[in-house]
């Protein structure tokens, strides 16, 4: 009984342990047609963020007009980038780049029309947005907006660089 318990005990404690998983290896295009591979995201060692958006998702164009609006600041401070990736499908692919014009977004830009990556990371709804950290773990995931949930992104990768 008392192994039995100590198992238990192990089993528990072992399942707290924040398990930080790894990109999935899908390949996309960016905005200029060149493929990517998912898998090899990264920012030199430092922390990204991944955010999922469609031109027609106006809680997506906010979410990514108010981070864009202190995106120049957070570089500065703490180094981070920002990759946007459109889930718009192949007919509506023509709007993400003006829509990106439009509103000075000055982020990596990835095309995901068939929602393959999206699905691959089990995201249900957009906005959808992780950060990983500098060695490429998914450390945070996030669903939805509401102004001023910038300010909770910032914080996390400021402690993510700490």
């Amino acid at each position: 009984m008392k192994r039995f318990v100590l198992l238990l005990v192990m089993v528990f404690a072992y399942s707290m342990i924040p398990v930080q998983a790894q990109l999935p290896a899908v390949t996309l295009k960016n905005m200029n047609g060149v493929e990517v591979r998912t898998d090899t995201l990264s920012n030199g060692g430092k922390p990204f963020i991944i955010d999922f958006f469609a031109t027609w998702c106006k809680p997506c164009n906010r979410e990514l007009d108010a981070i864009s609006e202190v995106y120049e600041e957070w570089q500065e401070e703490t180094g981070v980038k920002i990759i946007a990736v459109s889930i718009d499908q192949a007919q509506n692919i023509n709007k993400v780049k003006p829509l990106v014009s439009n509103h000075g977004w000055e982020y990596e830009i990835l095309l995901d029309p068939n929602s393959d990556f999206k699905r691959a990371l089990g995201c249900q709804m957009i906005p959808y947005t992780l950060i990983v950290d500098g060695k490429g773990n998914i450390v945070y995931k996030h669903n939805g907006y509401t102004d001023g949930a910038e300010t909770e992104l910032i914080e996390k990768i400021r402690e993510l660089i700490k």
